[in-house]
């Protein structure tokens, strides 16, 4: 008789463990309110796929996510892959930063083993709560031998997505983690894992970031550009002690005329400055000037994984070109 995998899952809290006053009620809850035992407790089928343990790292809505606990949570990650006997880990999250959380463990967890991220749009005392299956379907991707070497993903809707490119795309339906033009990774058919492709990034296992032995990221701001904007919020952020700026630009990247000239200045003191966009999809390629200026372009990612990326660069570097390097690898 073969083996099942052993996956240890990790309870963050999130709407997936959300209590609400009736089974009818899908927005007016408490996040974070069950812990993990309940929930594995209310799939014993996860039980037929993998040997599962549980740990509750914390238990609180992902709107409350702060960079102490995606340190600790990073460094558990990996002590728990270390271990010969664990096959993969899945973390349950709420879905408001789900993305970044994702992407900041697929930066910085030295393993090659499954990651697997999950959190449901429904609470679980929803009549039609989605956590369940979702959470069969993550222990099953992260002990499958086909998630090995991914990276970190995520499993929501019998969809498996990369953590670099997927990002929430509507408040409150279940199908909400979309990778855009880039696509699913796979899908999940009558509980199985299938997949179609996988992401050509540098990630985990390959990626170059140490936080070991880090207590504290970096300051680094987002500032959203609109109609009439000035330079009143990035000189704000410097002023604040923010080592890094995320510009959630227009278009392509295209920065307005009252902003420019103070993020040029910022830039070439020495605090990099990265050129994102608010459109929630496509690339924002470098322009003629950025090596001038000292702008870092974005690529594809989005202004909030900008920011995780610029926060991990700093730890090692201020030098603009060695910042656009890791933006074109990662």
């Amino acid at each position: 008789m073969m083996r099942k995998p052993k996956v240890v899952i990790l309870g963050t809290g999130g709407t997936i463990a959300g209590k609400a006053g009736s089974n009818t009620e899908m927005t007016g809850y408490q996040a974070g309110e069950i812990g993990i035992q309940t929930l594995i407790n209310a799939v014993p089928e996860m039980l037929e796929v993998a040997d599962v343990t549980g740990e509750q790292f914390c238990n609180i809505g992902s709107f409350d996510m702060i960079d102490d606990i995606w340190l600790r949570l990073s460094r558990r990650v990996s002590e728990l892959l270390q271990q010969p006997e664990v096959d993969g880990i899945v973390i349950t999250h709420g879905t408001d930063t789900l993305e970044e959380t994702a992407y900041f463990l697929n930066l910085t967890v030295k393993s090659e083993k499954p990651v697997v991220l999950v959190g449901a749009m429904r609470p679980a005392t929803a009549m039609s709560a989605d956590g369940p299956v979702n959470l069969l379907n993550a222990v099953a991707l992260a002990g499958s031998q086909e998630a090995v070497g991914k990276g970190v993903l995520i499993a929501m809707n019998d969809q498996i997505n990369g953590a670099r490119d997927a990002t929430k795309t509507n408040t409150t339906h279940v199908e909400t983690f979309k990778s855009w033009e880039l696509g699913y990774l796979g899908y999940f058919q009558n509980g199985k894992p299938i997949f179609y492709k996988a992401s050509l990034r540098r990630h985990t296992a390959a990626a170059e970031f140490d936080i070991s032995k880090v207590t504290a990221l970096p300051r680094v701001d987002i500032v959203y550009l609109h109609v009439n904007c000035d330079d009143i919020l990035v000189r704000a952020a410097v002023s604040a002690g923010a080592l890094g700026i995320v510009i959630a630009a227009f278009g392509h990247g295209n920065l307005h005329i009252n902003i420019k000239p103070a993020l040029i200045n910022i830039a070439r003191s020495g605090i990099p400055v990265v050129r994102s966009t608010r459109v929630g999809n496509g690339i924002v390629s470098r322009s003629a000037d950025d090596t001038d200026n000292k702008f870092i372009a974005a690529d594809s990612l989005n202004p909030q994984k900008a920011r995780i990326l610029l926060q991990l660069a700093l730890l090692r570097t201020k030098s603009p070109e060695e910042i656009q390097r890791m933006f074109d690898e990662y």
